[in-house]
């Protein structure tokens, strides 16, 4: 059978958005293909906000969430396969799940490091969007 867990994420996400609240997703930064800046992480995981005003280019599918968000003013793209997340919550006031791990996932080979960005200098800022400012005064 399938894992259950980019259903229950996806459920739990929907849930707490519609709720009004902010989804958290903690992830084990050490898993394999993990794509997350190491200067945030603690303890072998990452805590990301996955809120839709917080984050562009989200994409959750049952393999994966992929997301662009902001670290310290920097963009940065982030890819955690499903495999990876811990756990999905409401900042607010806790409520959600964590999991164990698949029975499916395969341990990444010893003496192998994981796929991760060691710094935010590596990632390739955005081309700011050109054009004539979208602000104005309001008296």
């Amino acid at each position: 059978m399938k894992s259950n867990r980019p259903y229950l994420i996806r459920a739990f996400y929907d849930w707490i958005v519609d709720s009004e609240c902010t989804p958290y997703v903690v992830v084990d930064a050490h898993h394999e293909n993990v794509e997350v800046p190491q200067n945030f992480v603690t303890n072998g995981q990452i805590i990301l906000n996955i809120a839709p005003r917080a984050v562009t280019d989200f994409d959750m599918s049952n393999d994966s969430i992929k997301l662009s968000t902001r670290f310290g003013g920097i963009p940065i793209d982030i890819f955690c396969p499903m495999g990876s997340i811990l756990g999905i919550y409401a900042q607010e006031n806790g409520q959600g799940m964590m999991f164990e791990p698949d029975p499916d996932d395969d341990p990444p080979p010893k003496g192998q490091a994981p796929k991760v960005l060691s710094s935010l200098q590596k990632t390739k800022p955005r081309e700011p969007v050109k054009g004539k400012p979208s602000l104005r005064v309001i008296k």
